[in-house]
């Protein structure tokens, strides 16, 4: 069953952060995931708080979402992540027909 990891950033430096982009993408690649969302203009359609940055990631499973999130992979991008940023991060799965 996919999964999604689903991200909300505020990005606070954002030269560091763009260095974080850069290094993701290739990290994926082992995991089988994939962008959905990836920072495109969101708008508030319910609700009191205007969302930051959203990045939506797809997986083939959840074990695979979570086993990329601690992966060696990711561990240098993650960091500059969190040094540029605050964010919450989701994991869940996902619906098959």
């Amino acid at each position: 069953m996919p999964a999604y990891i689903i991200v909300e950033i505020e990005v606070t430096d954002p030269a560091t952060y763009e260095e974080y982009k850069k290094l993701t993408p290739g990290s994926l690649v082992p995991f089988a995931g994939r962008f959905i969302v990836r920072g495109g203009a969101a708008e508030l359609l319910e609700g009191d708080q205007q969302p930051n940055r959203i990045v939506v990631l797809e997986f083939p499973t959840l074990e695979q979402a979570k086993a990329w999130w601690s992966s060696e992979e990711y561990a240098p991008a993650k960091a500059l992540r969190q040094s540029a940023s605050t964010t919450r991060m989701i994991a869940v799965e996902g619906f098959q027909a």
